[in-house]
């Protein structure tokens, strides 16, 4: 599903590059589980966000979907995110004009769907994050953790066949944050979702059946959990 060969990027400081990611080498298989770790500022989000065609990068080659994406025009690319890919934010990344029902059903009205279908689909998500007491508020007037569920509950909405989550338990209480890595867990085995998360939860990592740890933009080692 994804492929990464060679993946630098660097911003310029002061006529000199500093490197963000290093020489990246990756591949990841389609119903794969993969958990990336490693100090703050090692490229982790950095990574994700590559990977998540939202940042490009400057050297190397990316393949998702067999796809070459540094060949593709930003519609295509826009495109492929939409259909395939759904973004779980560490800083919620919620609309702040749009009530909690709005933000998630944002991603659905870019399909061809009838109205009272898109109402179904986020009235089942409501219900799933406990949330439907709060779907006319504005994410201002919600929690961190409130906000964090709205953020899970837009993302899965539209079934992606690949969820990237940036420390998605990071602002949600220890019994919350259990129930998320369950439900993801759940999506991976029995609805084959491709699931890449940064975490720096060893807990979380293993959730997963790959761990890739990095270490200033570079990956220092992978290590796979055999009884997955």
């Amino acid at each position: 599903m994804i492929q990464l060969k060679n993946i630098y990027k660097w911003v310029n400081t002061g006529g000199n590059k500093t490197f963000l990611l290093r020489n990246i080498n990756l591949t990841i298989n389609e119903g794969e589980f993969v958990s990336i770790m490693g100090p703050s500022g090692s490229g982790k989000s950095t990574l994700l966000n590559v990977v998540g065609m939202l940042d490009p990068f400057d050297e190397g080659d990316y393949f998702f979907l067999e796809k070459n994406v540094k060949d593709l025009k930003e519609k295509h690319r826009s495109q492929l995110y939409k259909e395939h890919i759904g973004f779980i934010f560490q800083a919620y990344h919620l609309i702040d004009e749009l009530t909690v029902f709005e933000n998630i059903e944002t991603p659905l009205l870019y399909r061809d769907m009838k109205s009272s279908e898109r109402k179904s689909l986020v009235s089942d998500m409501l219900d799933r994050f406990n949330i439907v007491g709060k779907k006319d508020l504005f994410p201002a007037q919600l929690s961190g953790g409130q906000q964090q569920s709205v953020g899970i509950a837009r993302a899965l909405i539209d079934n992606p066949k690949l969820l990237l989550a940036d420390e998605p338990t990071g602002n949600l209480n220890s019994k919350q944050g259990e129930e998320i890595m369950e439900l993801f867990s759940k999506l991976n085995r029995e609805n084959d979702v491709t699931i890449i998360q940064v975490t720096h939860s060893e807990k979380n990592a293993s959730y997963g059946s790959r761990v890739v740890n990095l270490l200033d933009g570079r990956i220092e080692r992978t290590s796979t959990d055999q009884t997955k």
